[in-house]
């Protein structure tokens, strides 16, 4: 990817779903992690060659314990229908971790959902590739009515 190497904000036309997930090995020497990290590439495999189920842009950030993916979503009824379709790969994975680890303590597994109106949210982008808004919408020059944070909310 190359860098933009201005001023931008994204915008996402309409309302959005932000959606954080993540994995914590509490116990990382224990190999039952390895099916659960394992099972997230497959689940963003199926939604980026399936575009209609609803996911715009995702990005993962990795750490020693921590992993986290970063994912925008165009609707939370489509977030959770992905959630509970017994023809996506997310419930089977689901199943797997609950029966491997359940509530062992070796894997902790999060999410944390926010619905966002269009209007409620503003971003600036200076020498960076296409990034989170940016890159699940619309880039724009951060200039005039979007030259700074009040009036990129505004805009």
């Amino acid at each position: 990817m190359s860098t933009i190497n201005k001023r931008v904000s994204g915008e996402i036309n309409g309302d959005y779903v932000l959606f954080l997930i993540g994995v914590r090995l509490n116990r990382p020497w224990k190999p039952n992690w390895v099916p659960v990290f394992m099972a997230m590439p497959r689940m963003l495999r199926e939604l980026c060659e399936k575009p209609e189920l609803g996911l715009m842009h995702y990005r993962v950030h990795f750490g020693f314990r921590n992993t986290m993916v970063v994912q925008y979503w165009r609707s939370f009824e489509q977030l959770t229908a992905y959630a509970k379709s017994r023809e996506a790969q997310h419930l089977p994975a689901w199943r797997a971790f609950n029966k491997a680890v359940g509530t062992n303590g070796d894997v902790g597994i999060w999410h944390e959902t926010y619905k966002v109106s269009a209007g409620t949210y503003e971003n600036i982008y200076v020498n960076m590739p296409a990034y989170g808004v940016g890159a699940a919408g619309v880039l724009h020059d951060s200039t005039g009515k979007r030259a700074n944070a009040t009036a990129r909310m505004d805009a």
